[in-house]
């Protein structure tokens, strides 16, 4: 809406915008008057009021306030033809006018989605329509699934047969997958007149689809004499019907041992002839699916002998290691006991047989150069 521009002996106006069937309060101002008279005029140049005389029979038209410095009228349930330029008019010489546009926002209808059947096949291409019709300007469509936005849609756009509105549609394609049953698919309106409250529309996806199997298993080294329990998790739309068990392409060898209740196989008192592939087996409308659990019974005995050659391995190689510590301490002592006689039998040789001390100290020197003759070994 535009400010009032001016001052003075000047009418001032201001452009007003409304939503279809609201009201619209028209206001004109005049800061200094001498007395002299104001009036409304609509688009078709029709006098609604002059000063505080209707002059249009309109019951939806009524007078707010009238005085030397300000004309206000409202009008009630206004409609889409209601729209355009509404004149004031201050009867100076020369006549003074201020224009006011009244824009009217056209209301989108709630939007509808169709082009959904229930249920859908797995894999099926699906196109689900958004259509919201009345909309001034334009309404915008936008898709979510489970309250993420899905971009890159198709958008239309229709002026209506009062050529004032629009008819907007949207189209959504996409191929359905199991993930999506039970999805949230909305179709959400914005437009300016909804005050920020979107209009939405939903629809929850059905997709029918064949089950998925799988073969969980209570243990992991079942061994003979226990239980085991083989339970086959199946998951299909709709649901699959009581699964089928199977052991090597046949049926169950064992009934009394081998019990079926709901999807649980328990198998009792295991022994080696239950070895073999088992068969879990689900079928729904869609189709059925299957898959395999290979069992292998193990042996405690076998497997308790199988440990006792490791505990003499390991002794045997502990046997070894001290058997060769031993052997290296024995062959190190005899090194040092040869050794240790080792020393220079004549190194004072030289000293004992001289005259004087001099002469025992010139033997000794000569003794030392020739030591590598004088070594003796004892043993």
């Amino acid at each position: 809406r535009d400010k009032y521009c001016s001052q003075g002996q000047f009418p001032l106006t201001q452009n007003v915008t409304v939503v279809e069937g609201g009201t619209a309060n028209l206001t004109c101002r005049v800061d200094q008057n001498d007395n002299t008279s104001l009036q409304w005029s609509n688009p078709a140049q029709q006098t609604l009021y002059f000063d505080d005389k209707k002059a249009l029979r309109d019951n939806r038209i009524e007078l707010v306030r009238a005085s030397w410095h300000e004309l206000s009228i409202s009008v009630s349930d206004v409609s889409l033809s209601d729209e355009g330029q509404y004149t004031c008019s201050l009867f100076t010489m020369p006549v003074k006018t201020s224009k006011a546009f009244l824009t009217v926002l056209g209301v989108p209808e709630k939007p509808q989605i169709s082009g959904f059947t229930s249920p859908v096949m797995e894999g099926e291409r699906m196109q689900l329509t958004c259509k919201t019709s009345g909309s001034k300007p334009a309404a915008d469509i936008r898709w979510f699934k489970n309250d993420k936005e899905i971009k890159d849609v198709k958008y239309l756009k229709e002026e209506d047969a009062n050529r004032r509105t629009f008819t907007v549609s949207s189209t959504l394609d996409f191929r359905a997958d199991r993930s999506d049953d039970g999805a949230v698919v909305s179709c959400r309106v914005d437009h300016e007149s909804l005050n920020s409250t979107p209009q939405i529309a939903r629809q929850v996806l059905e997709i029918h689809y064949t089950p998925s199997v799988k073969i969980i298993s209570s243990s992991l080294w079942p061994e003979e004499g226990q239980s085991i329990v083989l339970t086959c998790e199946s998951k299909g739309k709709p649901l699959p019907e009581p699964v089928l068990w199977t052991k090597d392409g046949g049926e169950l060898p064992d009934p009394e041992r081998m019990v079926v209740n709901g999807r649980d196989l328990r198998i009792s008192f295991l022994n080696k002839t239950d070895n073999g592939t088992y068969r879990c087996e689900a079928t729904n409308p869609i189709g059925q699916n299957s898959t395999e659990y290979v069992l292998i019974v193990h042996d405690p005995n076998a497997l308790a002998g199988q440990t006792a050659p490791d505990h003499a391995l390991i002794g045997g190689i502990v046997a070894v290691v001290v058997f060769v510590t031993l052997c290296s301490i024995i062959l190190l002592g005899r090194y040092l006991a040869r050794h240790k006689g080792t020393y220079l039998t004549n190194e004072a040789k030289g000293a004992e047989d001289a005259p004087d001390a001099d002469t025992a100290i010139i033997n000794a020197e000569g003794s030392q150069v020739n030591a590598e003759e004088k070594k003796e070994y004892f043993i």
